[in-house]
């Protein structure tokens, strides 16, 4: 049977059994918006720390929307396939009014969800970033590229389900990758779960409430206070 998850609040449920296991003193829990978000929902809850998001881009071909051939944060530098790149004969400055787009989109969804308040600080911290599944791994890579710029106490990747290359590959770009199931079919993230349905911009904003705005310790979260200014 292919199906494993239930939806993504059992597979962040799940998930988080394993992140309890972890010997992090300083959790710090972000998300990868928007699938990422119920599924990172469960692990803050269960480590009892606050919730935040990391807004990626993907970067498509030039006439293929469906082709991503690179990612970005809401400032950059983008990051790209080089494998891809050179298949399709496409060079990067080519690329620049898409990055300026992607860009620009990111930076609409970080003050739709964050509005004016600061990123979460990084420094320090003990980061895992979560998203529902990793296929190409192409945002998260992006996103760990910023969160590793920020000086983390470590850096890791949680996943309940991926590709076994995209594993392997991002396992040099952080700590450590959690990764609950890499079958050797992938195909795509939706087929290891029953319920797939697309993840509102309501709905993440409604999770990003839900969590503390405090850390365990008494410290302000990063909605409470400036600090660490770096995009996410």
């Amino acid at each position: 049977m292919r199906n494993v998850f239930r939806d993504r609040r059992d597979a962040g449920e799940r998930l988080s059994r394993v992140v309890q296991g972890q010997d992090r003193p300083r959790p710090l829990v972000l998300a990868l918006p928007r699938g990422g978000v119920p599924v990172a929902e469960r692990v803050a809850d269960a480590l009892d720390v606050p919730l935040d998001v990391v807004v990626v881009r993907k970067i498509p071909a030039p006439g293929n929307p469906e082709l991503a051939i690179g990612a970005t944060t809401a400032e950059g530098p983008p990051l790209f396939d080089s494998r891809a790149l050179g298949l399709l004969g496409i060079p990067r400055e080519r690329l620049a009014s898409m990055v300026e787009v992607a860009q620009s989109e990111a930076r609409r969804r970080v003050r739709a969800y964050r509005g004016d308040d600061p990123a979460p600080p990084v420094h320090g911290r003990d980061v895992f970033l979560v998203d529902d599944g990793l296929a190409t791994g192409m945002s998260a890579r992006a996103a760990l590229t910023a969160l590793g710029e920020r000086a983390p106490a470590s850096l890791t990747l949680a996943v309940p389900v991926g590709a076994p290359s995209a594993v392997h590959a991002l396992s040099e770009a952080c700590d450590q990758v959690i990764c609950l199931e890499t079958p050797s079919d992938f195909g795509a993230v939706s087929l290891w779960y029953e319920e797939f349905s697309q993840v509102s911009d309501e709905e993440v904003l409604a999770l990003l409430k839900s969590r503390p705005r405090r850390a365990p310790d008494g410290s302000p979260s990063g909605r409470d206070r400036p600090g660490d200014p770096g995009p996410p």
